[in-house]
């Protein structure tokens, strides 16, 4: 005999709060809550997930679920777990991106409704403040060690290379050729030493910034053509912009040098025939984080690098991927990424990472301009 699920019971009466429809209660949650029927047809969504997927309520009830989310979504798969055994259950970072959404990921929560056979209910949660903000302080401290190992190459590597090299200048002089060939070595591999000090010295600048309103899509733009026209002459670019998105709060040159980096590192992971990437950015309420110096910021604007190489980032390298000298490359320095943690840093912004094989997302989520950016 097959005893009944206990979901299945008559639900014993609740309490309502007087006055207060359920519906508006639904609607102040920051969480995504989608209700399906049996035939995965959208018949209730709240303001979250108007906003996620970029249509008014009327627009969405009705459409099938496989209109808004990939049919090969692991959701599914949770969905039909829940209508097999009758009780909820949820996933961590799972993968969403379309169109609508961009690229997120999500926890996901299916919990069936008792009422309605086959009818289950969603609840969509981005991954946390808690975690965004955890990730942003390991980010930051990759670049505060950045930074005390630039300063202790300018101040200790710099003054003795320079005393080698005048040295070697010296003994040129009037030298056999055998020995000036040994001497010019020398001479070139103390150029190449200071060379690389030089270019961890950015790390050091602790200045403020001079930042002011910027046009993103300018910038995306000037980037693009950049790779066009050099390192990614193979790549077949595509831009998704919202055009009504507000300015950014920052320094133009410094935003041009974080994206040409990723769109670099991008171009590289790329197959040589059938590469692309994605630049595309969108507005997002909530996200506030406190920025050096005590000062809490929104941070609405979201940028994203896609590309679709073939490998992605290995994982015994993704924990430490913005640390110094971490690299896949044979001949890469490792400083390309720390480099762009520190200025988004520097910018109060938060980057993160997803990748798999086939997908790889950089995010970039800025502060708003209170002031338009000029067209020029």
């Amino acid at each position: 005999m097959v005893k009944s699920s206990p979901l299945r019971r008559k639900a014993s009466p609740r309490p309502s709060l007087p006055g207060i429809d359920p519906g508006a209660v639904l609607n102040a949650v920051a969480a995504v809550i989608l209700v399906i029927d049996d035939r995965d047809t959208v018949v209730f969504v709240n303001a979250a997930g108007e906003q996620m997927f970029e249509a008014t309520s009327p627009h969405l009830l009705g459409l099938p679920l496989r209109d808004l989310i990939p049919a090969d979504n692991p959701l599914f798969g949770l969905v039909e777990k829940v209508r097999r055994n009758h009780s909820p259950f949820s996933e961590y970072g799972v993968p969403l991106d379309t169109p609508r959404t961009g690229p997120r990921t999500l926890t996901v929560q299916v919990s069936p409704i008792v009422e309605h056979d086959g009818w289950v209910a969603l609840t969509l949660n981005e991954l946390s403040m808690a975690l965004k903000i955890g990730q942003q302080m390991s980010h930051r401290n990759a670049a505060r060690s950045v930074t005390a190992m630039a300063a202790l190459l300018a101040h200790e590597v710099k003054n003795p290379l320079s005393g080698i090299r005048g040295a070697a200048q010296l003994l040129e002089t009037g030298r056999p050729p055998e020995d000036c060939q040994l001497l010019r070595l020398i001479l070139d591999e103390t150029d190449r030493i200071v060379a690389l000090v030089d270019r961890m010295e950015v790390f050091s600048e602790n200045r403020p910034l001079d930042r002011e309103a910027v046009n993103i899509h300018r910038v995306l733009e000037h980037v693009r053509m950049v790779a066009e026209n050099g390192f990614a002459r193979h790549v077949r670019f595509i831009e998704s912009y919202d055009p009504s998105l507000p300015a950014v709060f920052g320094h133009r040159d410094q935003l041009v040098q974080v994206f040409l980096n990723l769109v670099k590192n991008a171009a590289e992971a790329t197959p040589r025939m059938g590469g692309e990437i994605t630049l595309s950015t969108a507005y997002q309420h909530g996200l506030r984080l406190r920025v050096p110096g005590g000062e809490v910021t929104d941070l609405p604007l979201v940028i994203s690098v896609r590309d679709n190489g073939t490998e992605g980032i290995p994982d015994d390298i993704r924990g430490n991927l913005f640390d110094p000298f971490v690299t896949t490359k044979p001949k890469g320095s490792g400083l390309g990424l720390p480099l762009v943690a520190k200025i988004v840093n520097d910018h109060g912004g938060i980057i993160e990472f997803d990748s798999q094989p086939g997908r790889t997302v950089f995010t970039i989520i800025l502060p708003m301009a209170r002031e338009p950016a000029a067209l020029a």
